[in-house]
């Protein structure tokens, strides 16, 4: 298990700003990302935390209005229920959580799995002016 001392610090800072119960369940998100999404680089990215797998955004949480939502980039291709889509014109489903007890290790484990293995080329969208092309 990551302690906070092996924590990214901006990741850390984000995660002490939220409300207790909340930043538990980013404790736990961090945590589990870090361990099982090795060599990722993680940063705050407009205001939350994000990972990169070569430079294309895979996976990062936020605080919204009912809980902290946890946002797969390519996710709406995992085929997972647990996963929310909403909208057609990106690639991401996410899943909000309140209370840390609400995440499901192995679940997100394999989720985790799926990101590494199933992703669309967001950091060359802009060049590609909208369309998207799958790396893997």
């Amino acid at each position: 298990m990551i302690t906070g001392s092996e924590m990214h610090p901006d990741i850390l800072k984000y995660n002490t700003q939220q409300e207790p119960g909340l930043r538990k369940v980013c404790d736990v998100l961090a945590q589990t990302i870090d361990t099982h999404l090795p060599g990722a680089e993680c940063k705050i990215w407009h205001a939350h935390p994000v990972w990169f797998l070569d430079g294309n955004p895979t996976v990062g949480y936020s605080k919204q209005k009912p809980g902290i939502r946890l946002m797969f980039w390519s996710g709406a291709d995992f085929d997972e229920p647990g996963l929310n889509v909403v909208g057609k014109k990106f690639k991401d489903a996410s899943v909000f959580f309140t209370d840390a007890s609400e995440v499901r290790p192995s679940v997100l484990r394999r989720w985790l799995k799926k990101a590494r293995e199933i992703q669309w080329d967001y950091r060359n969208l802009v060049r590609r002016r909208g369309r998207f092309e799958r790396l893997t």
